[in-house]
C-alpha cells in the first residue's frame, strides 16, 4: 500500500516517521529547508521511546509521485483548498485522502443524514475546490493527540507520552485500508483506531479546542496557567456546556466535558492556534472557531460565551494581520 504524507510538520512529519519505522511504502510532501534537510539527512522523530530516522522519498511536487493508495492530509486547514487539485492528482482513482485536521472538517454533511446531508459549507471550501478535486466520497476524518513541535528542519519531536489517532470514514463504513493504516502504526507507538463515528471524535476535541485554543490565542499562555483561575475556568465550563450543546444538536456524543476540561486544566502544552499566532503562520480560524458557531446558529443553539470568547480571539488574530474572513 503507497502513502504519502501531504505536509510533513509536527503532526504529519510524526505520523511519516512512524511509518517509515514500520518498513511502509511512504513518501512526503514538504518545502523549503524542512524538504532539503529529509532529502539529505532523512526525517528524525524525538519519541519518549527514543529517535526514529527514516528516509522516505520526498518532494515539493505532487507530480513526481505514483498514485497513492492513501494521502494523509497534516496541513492546516485554510491551506486545503489551494492544494485540492495536488491531492486529488495523487490519488488512485479509488483512493482515500485522509484529513488531519483540528475543527470542522470542510465534508462534514457527506453521508451526514437528515435534513442537512449533503450540505457544502462555503466557509471552508469557497469555490468548491474540495468537493470537486478530491470528493467527499474519498474523505477519511482523522483527530488526532498528539502534541509536538518542528525543533529544526527535519527533526520533529513528539512530546506526548501516549499519541493517538482516531479515524474513519464519514458514513461509518469498514475499510481494509484503514485497518491496514492502523496495523502498520499501532505496534510503533502510535495509537490508531478505526471508529464508525468519526464526527463524535471530531466534537470531543473540538469542544476542548474551542476552549483551550480561544483561551491560548488570547492569553499566550498553556492551560494549566489559565484554568486555575476561578473566574476564567468558570467561563470555560460555560463555553464546554455551549459547544456539547451544538454537538448534540447535530445528533453527535462529545463525551464528558467536565473530564474533558479536568484533563485540558493539565496541560503544559500551548495550544497550537496560539504557536501559530506567535509564529505569524496561518491559523486555522475558521474550522476552529467560525464555523462551529455558524453551525450553532443555524440550529439556533445559544453560545453567549463562546462568542464572546472566539470573537475576541479572532480580533486578536484580525489584528495580527493573521485572519480575514472572506466567507461572506
Amino acid at each position: 500500500m503507497k502513502i504519502c504524507v501531504y505536509g510533513a510538520g509536527a503532526v504529519g512529519g510524526h505520523i511519516a516517521g512512524r511509518l517509515g519505522a514500520a518498513q511502509a511504502d511512504v513518501s512526503v510532501i514538504a518545502r523549503g529547508q524542512h524538504l532539503a534537510a529529509i532529502q539529505q539527512h532523512g526525517l528524525r522523530v524525538e519519541t519518549r521511546e527514543g529517535e526514529l530516522v527514516s528516509h522516505p522519498v520526498a518532494t515539493d511536487r505532487p507530480a513526481d509521485l505514483e498514485p497513492q493508495d492513501i494521502v494523509i492530509v497534516a496541513v492546516k486547514a485554510p491551506t486545503l483548498p489551494a492544494i485540492a487539485e495536488h491531492i486529488g492528482s495523487l490519488l488512485k482513482k479509488d483512493g482515500l485522502a485522509l484529513f488531519v485536521l483540528n475543527g470542522v472538517p470542510w465534508w462534514y454533511f457527506h453521508a451526514h443524514g437528515g435534513s442537512l446531508d449533503g450540505t457544502r459549507l462555503q466557509r471552508l471550501d469557497p469555490e468548491r475546490a474540495l468537493w470537486d478535486r478530491v470528493g467527499p466520497e474519498r474523505a477519511v476524518g482523522a483527530v488526532a493527540y498528539t502534541a509536538g513541535s518542528v525543533l529544526a528542519p527535519g527533526v520533529i519531536r513528539a512530546e506526548n507520552p501516549r499519541n493517538r489517532l482516531l479515524i474513519g470514514r464519514p458514513d461509518g463504513s469498514p475499510d481494509a485500508r484503514l485497518d491496514e493504516l492502523a496495523s502498520l502504526l499501532n505496534p510503533g507507538g502510535l495509537e490508531v483506531a478505526v471508529t464508525p463515528n468519526i464526527r463524535d471524535a471530531i466534537w470531543a476535541k473540538l469542544t476542548m479546542n474551542l476552549i483551550g485554543g480561544s483561551l491560548a490565542v488570547l492569553s499566550a499562555s498553556p492551560m494549566k496557567d489559565v484554568l486555575d483561575k476561578p473566574a476564567i475556568a468558570g467561563t470555560a465550563k460555560a463555553m464546554a456546556t455551549e459547544a456539547a450543546a451544538i454537538a448534540r444538536a447535530l445528533g453527535c456524543d462529545p463525551g464528558d466535558p467536565e473530564e474533558g476540561l479536568a484533563k485540558l486544566a493539565k496541560s503544559g502544552h500551548l495550544q497550537s492556534i496560539a504557536q501559530d499566532l506567535l509564529a505569524g503562520r496561518p491559523m486555522e480560524i475558521d474550522a476552529m472557531f467560525r464555523a462551529p458557531l455558524d453551525l450553532a446558529g443555524r440550529l439556533q443553539v445559544p453560545t453567549p460565551n463562546l462568542d464572546l470568547v472566539i470573537d475576541l480571539a479572532t480580533q486578536r488574530a484580525r489584528a495580527a494581520g493573521q485572519y480575514q474572513d472572506t466567507s461572506s
